[in-house]
C-alpha cells in the first residue's frame, strides 16, 4: 500500500528551505564585502562599482581574470589568515620597487 503525501507540508518544508539557503547567501554575501574591505565604501559608490562590473563582465577576458583573482583571494585567505592584519605580501614588494626606481 502506498503511504499517502502531504503535499502542503512538503511545499512548506522546500518554502522554509527555500529561505534559509537565500539568507544564507546574504549573509556570505556580507562577508565578502567585509573580507575584501569593500564594506568601507559608501553604499551608493559600491553599487555604482558593482554595476560597472556587470556591464564589464560580457568580455570574457575579464572574468577569467576576475575569476583567478578570487580564487587567489581565497586560497591565500584559507592558507594564512592572519595575513591581512600585518597586510598582504604584495604590498612590500610593490612599496620595494618604487624605492629603487627613486
Amino acid at each position: 500500500m502506498r503511504k499517502v503525501r502531504d503535499y502542503d507540508a512538503e511545499l512548506k518544508a522546500l518554502g522554509d528551505k527555500a529561505r534559509a539557503i537565500k539568507a544564507k547567501k546574504v549573509q556570505q554575501l556580507g562577508e565578502l564585502v567585509t573580507s575584501t574591505g569593500a564594506d568601507a565604501l559608501d553604499a551608493d559608490v559600491l553599487a555604482g562599482a558593482l554595476l560597472h562590473i556587470v556591464a564589464e563582465a560580457q568580455v570574457e577576458g575579464n572574468r577569467e581574470a576576475w575569476r583567478s583573482d578570487g580564487a587567489a583571494f581565497f586560497q591565500g585567505r584559507g592558507r594564512k589568515a592572519g595575513r591581512r592584519a600585518g597586510g598582504n605580501g604584495e604590498g612590500g614588494s610593490q612599496a620595494n620597487a618604487g624605492e629603487e626606481q627613486a
